[in-house]
């Protein structure tokens, strides 16, 4: 390619290399597998710099995806339960997964139905906040299940705290 972007067609090494001097460009290998080989004119210097430039806005633009963990035991009382389901709620809303860990001990393991039914509970009481990603599954002495918040939980969650401080 010319240094306008136009086609110039198959032109011998030389000729190219000339025509970048001349153009005060540099002559940049694009596609070496091709055959003949295709090569552009360009400023390389420049070029470098914008791709960098996209590759810092991409990065910007990127989200970090942050777990949070909650703890629970099968026999947990209401109360109890309420403040980790406001833990798990707070966490759904700021827009961060959160991995549910129920801990059996002695007896309890022989009653994993227990653990499965306050995972159940709990998925059913922030639906509205988030989706089960993992479903509950026992590994050992814990049960663990993945909440994930909803695509736009968190301009959800931005739109209610700025409407509660008008």
């Amino acid at each position: 390619m010319g240094p306008n972007g136009e086609q110039v067609g198959i032109v011998r090494i030389e000729d190219a290399l000339r025509l970048a001097q001349e153009a005060d460009l540099d002559l940049v290998e694009v596609a070496p597998q091709a055959r003949p080989p295709v090569a552009k004119l360009m400023d390389f210097g420049k070029f470098k710099y914008e791709s960098a430039q996209k590759a810092r806005e991409s990065r910007r633009n990127q989200q970090l995806t942050v777990i949070k963990e909650q703890k629970l035991r099968p026999k947990i009382d209401p109360h109890d339960y309420e403040t980790k389901k406001g833990h798990v709620s707070r966490f759904l809303a700021a827009g961060n997964k959160v991995k549910v860990t129920i801990m059996f001990r002695g007896r309890e393991q022989s009653r994993p139905e227990l653990g499965f039914r306050l995972l159940q509970r709990l998925a059913d009481d922030v639906s509205e906040l988030g989706f089960v990603e993992a479903s509950p599954k026992q590994d050992g002495r814990n049960m663990t299940m993945v909440l994930a918040p909803h695509k736009n939980a968190k301009a959800k969650s931005k739109a209610t705290k700025e409407s509660e401080k008008a």
